[in-house]
């Protein structure tokens, strides 16, 4: 088990699976339900999903990039993968935001409201951008501490001038499609200011924890970050209205470092639970950890599942959207999860038995579905 690092497996397939959970409820939920004082507290843990899901992207490229670093500065295979991979949930994020799925339709038919849903930055499209900052630098910056100052300034910097420019209407003097990207005038949900931080802060995490592995100090480092965790979690929940009190601060608490802190806090904790969990374990072999290995198209698939417009037209959302009850929604989201398994064991499976043909049906199912997109008219 030491040769992967399970415990962020754990935590990356545990945020998979309650994104279920969260787009299915905040789908078909009745309104009255969602407006009640106790899902205040359903919110509140499922707004840990993308926090979560951003740090794990950044510790993951840094554990991964290790055995690469050769290949990414050579411009060998391996930077081509990587920058393939960047490119190709950039272009995921965007593909689930297209209005139709006909290039036609998409710009005949689209309303305004359609074409400022497809700008608008997502998790996706916050993972693609910041993996290409972490690439990067990774390339050009040869010293691992320069590397690691690099990711804490950039980190520190999103979350500290976020509150600065959450209100700036940013399509003054930027195009409309980089002006999403920076707040939530344009209905962004995931702007890079302040989200990219955690994904940053990810990134660092894994460098110490490589110190920590390599100096037999593991156990010591989890106690720290529980610690820090700890640390960030109360400071934040009781600092939380100060920088309200500062003059040119927006007071959106999306905007809020010291929000985003104790939220940071949080995901430091449930990465040590899953390290416990992991090492209580002592198991690569797991429901969850399927997955997460295949976390991107769990992702896709279901918001298709909930999204698409394959029933005339419609989607279960558009059909059935805000009608369900609470049992309704759990069946529902149940229901979605084991379906998620079962793609996420069956293509993992796959590709364990044959890579080759993993990505020959990878490559065929891409270009079929360009093809229909440029020549589908309805």
């Amino acid at each position: 088990m030491k040769n992967r690092l399970v415990f962020v497996d754990f935590l990356r397939g545990w945020a998979t699976i309650v994104m279920v959970e969260v787009h299915v409820f905040n789908a078909f939920l009745l309104p009255d339900i969602k407006n009640a004082a106790w899902f205040g507290w359903v919110n509140f843990v499922n707004g840990l999903v993308a926090p979560s899901f951003l740090f794990v992207a950044g510790f993951v490229f840094v554990v991964a990039s290790d055995r690469k670093l050769e290949e990414f500065r050579t411009f060998g295979k391996a930077f081509w993968r990587q920058l393939s991979r960047i490119f190709l949930i950039w272009v995921i994020g965007y593909g689930l935001h297209l209005p139709y799925f006909s290039l036609t339709r998409t710009l005949r038919d689209s309303t305004a409201s359609q074409l400022l849903l497809f700008s608008q930055s997502d998790i996706l499209h916050c993972i693609a951008i910041g993996l290409l900052i972490v690439f990067l630098g990774r390339i050009v910056i040869k010293r691992d501490q320069y590397y690691q100052l690099f990711l804490v300034l950039i980190g520190s910097l999103m979350v500290l001038i976020a509150p600065f420019i959450w209100e700036i209407d940013f399509s003054r003097f930027l195009p409309g499609f980089v002006a999403p990207y920076f707040n939530y005038h344009h209905g962004s949900i995931f702007p890079l200011f302040p989200w990219l931080g955690f994904l940053m802060f990810g990134a660092v995490a894994a460098f110490v924890h490589k110190e920590a592995r390599v100096n037999g100090t593991e156990t010591q480092y989890f106690q720290r970050l529980a610690l820090l965790g700890g640390v960030l979690l109360v400071g934040g929940t009781f600092l939380v209205d100060l920088p309200s009190k500062i003059p040119f601060m927006s007071t959106a608490i999306r905007a809020n470092p010291v929000f985003f802190a104790s939220r940071l806090g949080i995901v430091f904790l449930l990465l040590v639970a899953c390290w416990y969990y992991a090492e209580w374990r002592k198991t690569e072999r797991s429901v969850v950890l399927d997955v997460s290995k295949e976390s991107l198209l769990v992702y896709t698939a279901h918001l298709l599942v909930i999204y698409g417009r394959f029933w005339n037209g419609n989607s279960p959302a558009h059909s059935y959207g805000d009608l369900f009850s609470i049992s309704q929604s759990v069946v529902a989201t149940v229901g979605l999860i084991l379906l998620m398994l079962v793609l996420a064991k069956g293509w993992s499976t796959l590709k364990q038995k044959s890579m080759r043909w993993a990505r020959y049906v990878s490559y065929a199912t891409g270009i079929i579905l360009f093809i229909v997109f440029i020549v589908r008219v309805y």
